[in-house]
């Protein structure tokens, strides 16, 4: 694709390409800021809420490593120790030393936090959704769902090359 191009479809295309990637930004940012708000009464934060949700998982009963929850949130350590150290100084996580290392980080969600998420937050959370999602049918929110994947597994593409390399252009 030559971005200089005068191709009608080339260009069509970065238009498109630009509508959507904006609307996701949108989307991203309504969410954190409606989300937020949805969670706000339990003291939570959308990212304190999908840190929430990534412990809640039967597969993180026993916790999750540091890196584990950063690969898993997509998300830099930087970013998530912040969160993780109000979470932790309100009483809804735990950090503790790695069972096998004691260099590495264990997070565990605590009784209390784990009251606030099963009876305090998911049920408003469920509800948000059903706001958000009110005129999608199921088969909707599945082609969504698809098609935020497909998207989701090209930017960990990006992610993965060398970032040393600027991006190539096809």
């Amino acid at each position: 694709m030559n971005i200089g191009s005068d191709d009608g479809i080339s260009r069509a295309r970065i238009e498109l390409a630009n509508r959507l990637f904006f609307r996701l930004y949108q989307c991203a940012n309504l969410l954190h800021k409606t989300g937020t708000r949805a969670v706000h009464e339990e003291g939570l934060t959308t990212q304190q809420w999908a840190v929430m949700g990534a412990l809640s998982r039967p597969k993180a009963k026993d916790g999750m490593g540091m890196g584990e929850l950063t690969r898993y949130l997509m998300v830099t350590r930087q970013n998530l120790s912040g969160v993780l150290k109000r979470m932790e100084a309100a009483g809804h996580i735990q950090v503790a030393p790695g069972e096998h290392d004691r260099r590495s980080r264990s997070i565990t969600m605590t009784k209390a936090g784990r009251h606030v998420w099963t009876q305090q937050a998911l049920p408003k959370i469920h509800a948000y959704y059903e706001q958000a999602l009110s005129d999608f049918s199921v088969s909707d929110m599945t082609h969504s769902l698809h098609y935020m994947m497909k998207l989701l597994k090209n930017m960990e593409k990006l992610d993965d090359a060398d970032t040393t390399e600027p991006l190539t252009l096809p």
